[in-house]
């Protein structure tokens, strides 16, 4: 399953975060990076290159409620408890702190 999801920080487009067959994808936008604006993460510093990994990036994943939250988000929107960027879309777009996560469409290739 290929889904996106835009990262903001502080309501500013900071990049794109896509998940497909491969794993996951973080890319900054440019104009964020011409923008003197601050990394979303100190584990994903500024750069023009893409953070590639296997597995969903522990910054984003740290991002998604725990426990009694957790549970209250997987029984009122049915969600998988382990489709961590289901749940990264879906409970993330108001999240507290600096950064938010909203669906997006796949980029083409």
């Amino acid at each position: 399953m290929n889904r996106a999801g835009e990262v903001y920080y502080q309501e500013v487009l900071a990049g794109l975060l896509t998940e497909d067959e491969d794993g996951y994808t973080f890319k900054y936008d440019e104009l964020y990076l011409t923008s003197n604006n601050p990394p979303v993460s100190l584990t994903l510093p500024l750069r023009m290159e893409p953070y590639q990994s296997k597995t969903l990036f522990p910054f984003f994943d740290g991002l998604i409620p725990e426990g009694w939250l957790l549970n209250i988000a997987v029984q009122n929107w049915k969600l998988n408890p382990r489709d961590r960027m289901g749940l990264l879309l879906t409970v993330c777009q108001d999240c507290l702190g600096a950064v938010s996560i909203r669906k997006a469409e796949m980029p083409e290739l």
